[in-house]
């Protein structure tokens, strides 16, 4: 008897022992799933900011890319635009069946895409060929002082005008040092990075949504924003030191470079940012490998099991367990996203996202040439302002936004209204900066007269005057002076000079006609190379645009987390991952690929004078008008962000309903659940009585 109860204690004994190991093994699970889950939001947190580091470097080197390529706006805003063309191609397929997948390793994968894009954007630079630019001192590099430079340039233009009209082979040397083509790997290496961008966005939000706490996921995809504006910081600040290294650096002496970082021609080396951003991108995609499919909900943990569902657990393996069948995953699409796009305030914010979206697009890709137009900054500078200023501004607003949701717990109207009023306030800022102007670069032909009075010109004709019609002078080429008078001219031919001292970038011309014919501060008709400098005025009106535009930057980003909250939260959140992929597939349809485009068309239009190839043609721009460039910019941007409050007023107005609605049913059950358990209640009262009166007539009788 003893040996059968001691064998009957046995199992129980077996089981409080494996009881008490499987909730030490919980307790362990619930911090190993913690430290996971922090791990992959910092691992997201570096992609994020090396796709950030890529793709604000490839903005801030527009004005660089536009002038190696010879390239309009137009064009150089749909090189721009193949990083969103590359995203649009995969998005909605990556965003809803990667969701069933490994969500690390296809984050991975694409980091990895995108290391090799930028590295295919940069290697055109390896096969072009040296730099040539614009210049008249080539032709006068080895003829000794006393020459006559009108003469000199008439030779060149005689020169060049034979050259480009005699042989095939002619035609193909001069084709081969123009590199025309070569933009087209640019483009392709923006497409690929826009591929390798498709899963990060979607899967990581999903991921951190789906494992974290409710209350902690608006802080931490806050921190994940906040953590990404150090990557546009970074991108910025290194296009800022490129643009200031001229192109060829390390294969040319820069002492016999004639141009400054703030000539129209100068080149930085643009290249050498695309090398550094494809290695930061590369080391981003190590450590998603080593992370797991799926977590437990943050804060709970694996719940504790007892000895007999634990053995039940390693005896048989469950049929759930097994994924799920593509064919499933397929005919769940459709419905899911017709459900997405019959949810009224998910389809409105869309609306309001794509106007938005657009206008900052095309803020972000021109905002520093912007800059180097209008206030007469070197491209340096412009970039420099953008990643120490305004940038870092920025980033403290969308941090500031995660706090208030998070301290104040807003609902999803509070949230909507929250993002509503910040925008509100940065459009007043943003319509402020219609006002805020520098006067055209006073240039001879194009902007005044060579008398000195006002005058615009979009015609070459005007060039040409009485001053300098002996010389001959080709109207094509850009290769300014600048005149004690402060009046820039095209050329030193164009302006008439006699001869030339000095020589490189201390080439000084003298005795200049046409100098002679506007009203002089002093009595030189001597030039020096370069475009004269902007009136002190407009130095000031640049300190107060980049104050207001730094104040704007920072309200309206403060309602960037809520109004990204919003819009994942207005909807089930099964679609939650379909839902942000099918946002950033339509923003970039219809915003990141057309706003660069158009943008760059409209701002061709104010273009006053155009470089040229080496082989004809139009090149890029050298001088704009930059009144219209003003009212084209800032009033587009002004324009399309009117049209998405629209959008987002009717969404506020369909939540708030909806808020309502919701908040009147539960009111409602409420109610109705105070009436049953009242009824309960007395129910029961009677029933105690009743039975108390059958006692009391059970102990008379």
């Amino acid at each position: 008897m003893q040996t059968m109860d001691s064998n009957s204690h046995q199992p129980d004994k077996e089981c409080n022992e494996m009881d008490g190991v499987l909730y030490k093994e919980t307790e362990k699970s619930k911090k190993t799933c913690c430290s996971k889950l922090k791990m992959f939001i910092m691992a997201l947190s570096f992609a994020y900011f090396a796709k950030a580091l890529s793709g604000s470097y490839m903005k801030s080197s527009i004005t660089q890319i536009e002038r190696r390529f010879d390239l309009s706006s137009f064009k150089v805003g749909l090189v721009d635009g193949g990083f969103e063309i590359g995203n649009l191609l995969l998005i909605i397929s990556v965003s809803h069946f990667g969701a069933r997948m490994h969500r690390p390793r296809l984050i991975g994968i694409g980091c990895l895409l995108m290391a090799v894009g930028s590295f295919l954007t940069g290697v055109p630079h390896f096969f072009m060929g040296r730099y040539n630019y614009e210049t008249s001192i080539k032709t006068m590099e080895n003829i000794t002082n006393g020459i006559l430079p009108c003469l000199a340039v008439q030779n060149q233009t005689t020169i060049d005008h034979t050259s480009t009209k005699s042989t095939n082979s002619a035609n193909s040397d001069c084709d081969r040092h123009s590199a025309s083509n070569m933009w087209v790997y640019v483009f392709l290496g923006n497409v690929l990075r826009g591929i390798g961008e498709t899963p990060v966005v979607p899967l990581g939000i999903s991921y951190i949504d789906d494992f974290a706490k409710a209350e902690n996921s608006a802080f931490y995809i806050s921190c994940l924003h906040t953590i990404t504006l150090l990557g546009p910081m970074c991108g910025f600040l290194l296009g800022s030191l490129c643009a200031k290294l001229y192109v060829d650096i390390g294969f040319v002496n820069t002492d016999s470079v004639t141009i400054t970082p703030k000539d129209a021609r100068w080149v930085g080396a643009w290249w050498l940012g695309f090398l550094v951003s494809s290695v930061v991108m590369l080391l981003s995609s190590i450590a998603f490998w080593f992370l797991p499919k799926s977590l437990p909900k943050q804060g709970e943990g694996n719940k504790t099991k007892n000895s007999h569902e634990l053995l039940k657990e390693n005896s048989s393996v469950p049929s759930n367990v097994s994924s799920e069948k593509l064919s499933g995953i397929v005919k769940g699409f459709i419905p899911s996203l017709r459900k997405l796009l019959g949810t009224p305030p998910y389809f409105l914010l869309l609306c309001m996202s794509i106007m938005h979206f657009n206008s900052f697009i095309g803020l972000i890709t021109f905002k520093a040439k912007y800059m180097e137009q209008h206030f007469g900054q070197s491209a340096s500078k412009a970039n420099f302002l953008i990643g120490i200023i305004q940038l870092p501004v920025v980033s403290a607003g969308i941090f500031t936004g995660g706090l208030i949701m998070k301290k104040y717990k807003l609902s999803v109207v509070g949230a909507a209204q929250l993002s509503f009023g910040a925008s509100l306030v940065g459009y007043v800022f943003l319509m402020s900066q219609m006002g805020i102007t520098c006067d055209n670069s006073n240039v001879a032909g194009l902007t005044v007269a060579y008398d000195g009075k006002p005058q615009l010109s979009y015609s070459e004709t005007t060039l040409l005057s009485q001053c300098n019609n002996g010389c001959a002078c080709s109207l094509k080429q850009w290769d300014p002076v600048c005149a004690y008078n402060g009046i820039t001219y095209v050329s030193p031919c164009l302006a008439g000079c006699k001869y030339s001292s000095g020589a490189g970038k201390s080439t000084v011309y003298h005795n200049c006609s046409c100098v002679d014919l506007a009203p002089l501060l002093s009595r030189n008709s001597s030039t020096i190379l370069g475009q004269c400098p902007r009136k002190k005025e407009c130095s000031v009106s640049f300190i107060i645009y980049m104050v207001i535009t730094t104040i704007g930057a920072f309200i309206n980003s403060v309602g960037g987390t809520p109004g990204y909250m919003v819009i994942i939260r207005c909807i089930s959140p099964e679609l939650k991952s379909l839902a942000v992929g099918l946002q950033n597939l339509v923003i970039r349809t219809l915003g990141g690929i057309p706003a660069p485009v158009y943008f760059g068309a409209l701002i061709d239009t104010t273009c006053l004078k155009w470089g040229i190839k080496k082989c004809g043609g139009k090149g890029a721009c050298r001088l704009y008008n930059i009144e219209a460039y003003r009212y084209i910019f800032i009033g587009l941007m002004t324009a399309l962000s009117g049209t998405g409050f629209l959008f987002q007023t009717a969404a506020i107005v369909l939540l708030r309903a909806k808020y309502k609605s919701s908040q009147k049913n539960t009111a409602e059950d409420a109610h109705g659940q105070a009436e049953t358990e009242t009824i309960k209640m007395v129910q029961m009262m009677a029933n105690q009585d009743n039975q108390a009166n059958k006692s009391l007539d059970h102990k008379d009788e």
